[in-house]
């Protein structure tokens, strides 16, 4: 009897002690959850500084990037690493530069992964939030191909690529000019927003922060627009209509004292010349066109702040906005990106979230790689010693005094950007250059580099280009272009 009695009393201590410890263990869960910060990271593709609050160009219709940067700090000086989707992602997600990795050109997400897992170890963004203890989730173009690559504990996918397309073209076919390879073209297509694979994307994210989370998140949500193709529903053209007032600023001599290897990079035999859109009279359709799609990718990055404000993660979430790079909408003769030049690496990026300052505009060059260092810090994760940006945190919490450090960015082995203060310094691999005081010289219509010589100035900048980069990663791909087929990288 007190043998069974024992045994019995022995199971119930079992038993309350296996609930107490699921109860001490579901709190401790739910404790941290509340404690740790969420991230929503929104990352928008071939976006260059065209957002109203930039005032950079004149009918941008961004209300929802407004209200956005009008709840944290806008950096009106942020640069990417490289002027290629595939480089450009591989370097804010990996938190490495271009310079190290040799990752200049695009690579297949697999191909990419496989490589910098096996020459450095590497922990992706959300894989290192994995590792400490976050739920991560995904949809869109992140990585260049649209692929998870084992990324997200939860990926929604990328849908159809660009989006639906017509049968033909409606306005540019490369084909004309005995090219192929550029989705470049323009249209109000196609009728719904409900078609576009935005629209999806942002469905999904929202649907995401409706649901109960007992982890805090990473959330990234890639868009497409305004990639080309320029296709939209006509609603967001008529929403335009009366843009642009004018035309970006072009000058037709402007590639006068470019050195040749600065036109060679940055030939891509497929896509618009300025002088073809002129000729055509499609210039200001095609920055329309432009102007259509960011104002419908705008809408859609409003429709995941909303559902963040109505959710319960509105108080305890960083927010991250970024464009992979920028883009030339006639400037430098040119619609692409491609390359060292101001309009191709600037881009806008918005970080707000709790206990950091509110519409605030940072004038210091910044570059994509610090947002990796920079969430770590903000969510309390240990430093991944392998990051080659810095924190921004000081100069979220106003508590920097000084911030004036050089930001890089990267085209092919050797060849160089560096941006510093309201100067940007390009050398080449076969050391020519390019020297512009972005105050003075916006454009970039004037290479001073020969007018400096051998000045203090100068010198200062060329010290601070790195004196050798990485050789090209594997299997790069780079074939409209003949300098870089030249390279076999």
């Amino acid at each position: 009897m007190i043998i069974k009695y024992l045994k019995a009393r022995r199971f119930i201590i079992k038993q309350l002690t296996a609930f107490f410890t699921i109860c001490l263990v579901s709190i401790s869960q739910l404790v941290w959850s509340q404690e740790k910060p969420n991230v929503l990271f929104l990352v928008i593709d071939d976006l260059n500084d065209w957002v109203s609050i930039s005032k950079k160009f004149p009918g941008v219709k961004t209300p929802n990037i407004d209200r956005l940067a009008k709840s944290g700090t806008y950096f009106e000086k942020a640069y990417s690493q490289a002027p290629l989707c595939g480089p450009s992602r591989a370097s804010f997600l990996s938190g490495l530069l271009p310079s190290k990795t040799g990752v200049y050109l695009q690579i297949k997400d697999t191909d990419l992964k496989q490589y910098l897992d096996d020459k450095f170890q590497v922990d992706f963004l959300p894989n290192y939030f994995s590792k400490n203890g976050y739920k991560t989730l995904g949809v869109g173009k992140i990585f260049h191909n649209g692929e998870g690559i084992d990324a997200f504990d939860e990926y929604g996918g990328k849908f159809e690529a660009y989006g639906p397309l017509p049968e033909k073209r409606f306005n540019y076919d490369p084909a004309w000019f005995g090219q192929k390879g550029t989705q470049t073209d323009w249209a109000a297509f196609p009728e719904k927003d409900e078609q576009m694979p935005d629209y999806k994307y942002a469905n999904w994210a929202a649907s995401q922060l409706a649901k109960k989370h007992e982890k805090p998140f990473f959330m990234a949500v890639g868009f497409i627009r305004p990639h080309v193709p320029w296709y939209v529903p006509q609603k967001w053209f008529d929403l335009v209509k009366n843009s642009p007032t004018q035309m970006p600023p072009y000058l037709k001599t402007d590639m006068d004292d470019i050195p040749q290897i600065g036109k060679s990079i940055t030939e891509v035999l497929e896509m618009p010349t300025t002088e073809w859109a002129i000729q055509k009279n499609n210039w200001k359709d095609m920055v329309q066109a432009y102007l259509a799609c960011i104002a419908f990718v705008d809408a859609q990055v409003g429709k995941v702040l909303d559902a963040l404000e109505k959710s319960a993660y509105k108080d305890n979430t960083y927010i991250v906005l970024l464009s992979d790079h920028g883009y030339h909408l006639g400037e430098k003769n040119r619609f692409a990106k491609h390359s060292l030049w101001e309009r191709s690496a600037h881009v806008p990026l918005i970080i707000s979230g709790p206990g950091l300052q509110q519409n605030k505009l940072n004038h210091n060059p910044v570059g994509l790689v610090d947002i990796y260092p920079t969430l770590l810090d903000l969510c309390g994760l240990p430093k991944n010693k392998q990051n080659d940006g810095r924190s921004l945190t000081p100069v979220l919490r106003n508590q920097a005094k000084h911030w004036d450090y050089p930001v890089y960015a990267f085209y092919g082995t050797n060849n160089i950007s560096v941006y510093k203060s309201k100067y940007h310094y390009i050398k080449y691999e076969d050391l020519s250059e390019e020297f512009y005081d972005l105050e003075k010289d916006p454009q970039e219509w004037r290479n001073k580099a020969s007018d400096l010589k051998e000045s203090v100035l100068l010198n200062t900048f060329r010290k601070l280009a790195p004196a050798k980069t990485a050789a090209y990663a594997p299997n790069s791909l780079m074939d409209g272009n003949a300098y870089f087929k030249s390279k076999k990288p």
